[in-house]
């Protein structure tokens, strides 16, 4: 029982919240209330759940010694010691071979792009993670790959605004996250994590200014498209603009004022001013696209 809940611990539940990606194709094609829909999107949820934990439980295995000297993740399961690397190797492989074999077999689209977040995790965690720039270009895509089987699994057309959004958003948050890395490691964090020493502090700033402008300025021109305006019916979705503006400036107070960052998934759940943020957008955006408020 202690292994499978350092197992568990391992599969890392608290930031399967990433995951809700895949709820947004759902969203956006005014589909949130079929039931039928709802459900293939959850299944999708869980088995995306389970593979993203196979992969974090691999990047585990790949980073042992490095975590062994990171002040926050060497209390993981594997770093610590609680979980042996011969009962993670075995659930990595049960986890991912049976999340596969029945996302294939339930829907073979749907199972396609779980298999290549797979792959791309699995090289991501051997050899890309060493390539400057590629492994947080490999991060963000990981997020379009949810949205993308979020409409494969019903079967609606993803549009590329939402795409392009959904890429700079994770891109400003993976960029952020490599800067919390660099300043809490500080002379260390080449000997945590090579490809740091290819970054500072002023480049990753620097990035993190260009694709915060970008994600902005993408999510202002979606919502008074004339294509949005002609699919949803209305033309005030601008209207959820300030929730967007709050919520990234807000992550961006958090990880310069107060040292966040480094755990996303966390800082959200933790942070109520920008929780509350998310909340409203979803209910604003969810009222404007379904009863055209």
């Amino acid at each position: 029982m202690k292994t499978l809940i350092e197992i568990i611990h391992s599969l890392r539940p608290q930031q399967w919240i990433k995951n809700l990606f895949i709820f947004a194709p759902l969203l956006f094609s005014r589909n949130l209330f079929d039931l039928s829909m709802g459900l293939r999107v959850l299944g999708a949820f869980f088995l995306f759940c389970l593979i993203s934990g196979a992969s974090y439980i691999l990047n585990d295995l790949m980073d042992l010694e490095e975590d062994k000297n990171h002040p926050l993740k060497r209390q993981r399961p594997l770093p610590s010691g609680r979980l042996k690397k011969k009962s993670a190797f075995f659930a990595l492989v049960l986890i991912s071979v049976l999340s596969l074999f029945t996302a294939l077999v339930w829907n073979t689209s749907f199972g396609l792009v779980l298999l290549l977040y797979f792959l791309v995790q699995i090289g991501y965690s051997l050899w890309l993670k060493h390539i400057v720039i590629l492994d947080v270009f490999l991060v963000a895509a990981g997020f379009a790959l949810r949205v993308i089987a979020g409409g494969l699994v019903i079967s609606v057309t993803i549009s590329p605004w939402l795409l392009i959004c959904t890429l700079l958003l994770a891109l400003f948050l993976a960029l952020s996250k490599r800067r919390h890395e660099l300043l809490l490691l500080d002379d260390k964090a080449a000997g945590h994590r090579p490809i740091l020493s290819e970054y500072s502090p002023y480049l990753l700033d620097q990035m993190i200014a260009v694709v915060t402008a970008s994600t902005v300025i993408s999510y202002c021109l979606y919502t008074i498209a004339a294509e949005t305006i002609a699919k949803f019916g209305t033309e005030h979705l601008f209207a959820t603009v300030p929730f967007v503006l709050y919520g990234i400036f807000r992550y961006l107070y958090l990880i310069h004022r107060r040292s966040g960052g480094g755990m996303p998934e966390t800082l959200i759940l933790k942070d109520k001013p920008l929780l509350l943020a998310i909340i409203l957008w979803v209910i604003s955006a969810a009222l404007i696209i379904y009863y055209k408020v």
